[in-house]
């Protein structure tokens, strides 16, 4: 839920790279969630390295709009660098007005220009930065969760192959006697040497 969320507002604001993540995200998550229903630990395997990758990407967000490490947040490496849209909150956050005014020097448009935006009760880099630090949270708790089922499933097949769940020769078959052995009783049996012994023994 939480990463539909960001994904509805990473469209609002075009922002190409986190919609490419996110969609990724999601489908790896209802990967995770099919393989813990369908016991299928490869599955949440396949979910728990994508968790690192994710936390790894949400970093990447953070350092991203703090500036930190050269990059800025007024650069166009989100949108891959064919459209100058920002972020949604950056114009449509918490207690923000968003001034416009008609363009100067081109005549007989309607068209407006923006200006500015004031009054934000908080700047949109510092919603994003809570975004990507509450996905964290949810994937290093997710990577968790997914390292307890995988162990949990793995014990279950060790304690199912134990008692013979797996063996082509369960413990709880019937023991025959060899076929090697019946057909040595049958010879005793038919042969001059046992109808002699059988006389013995009835004399």
């Amino acid at each position: 839920l939480a990463a539909l969320e960001r994904q509805v507002f990473d469209f609002l604001g075009y922002q190409w790279a986190p919609i490419l993540a996110n969609f990724l995200h999601i489908i790896i998550v209802i990967l995770g969630l099919f393989g813990t229903i369908q016991y299928r630990p490869r599955y949440i395997v396949v979910y728990a390295i994508w968790t690192a990758v994710w936390v790894t990407w949400n970093i990447f967000i953070i350092c991203f709009y703090l500036e930190v490490g050269g990059l800025s947040k007024d650069s166009e490496l989100l949108t891959f660098n064919i459209s100058r849209h920002q972020s949604w909150w950056s114009e449509n956050g918490p207690g923000c007005v968003r001034k416009e005014a008609s363009m100067s020097g081109i005549k007989g448009l309607d068209s407006h220009s923006y200006i500015s935006v004031i009054g934000c009760a908080l700047e949109y880099r510092y919603i994003e930065v809570m975004h990507s630090s509450f996905q964290i949270l949810i994937a290093l708790v997710g990577f968790v969760y997914a390292c307890y089922v995988v162990s949990v499933f793995t014990e279950e097949e060790d304690s199912f192959d134990f008692i013979g769940g797996f063996d082509p020769f369960p413990l709880y078959h019937v023991n025959e006697k060899p076929t090697n052995l019946l057909f040595k009783q049958t010879y005793l049996l038919t042969s001059p040497a046992g109808f002699s012994g059988m006389e013995g023994m009835s004399k």
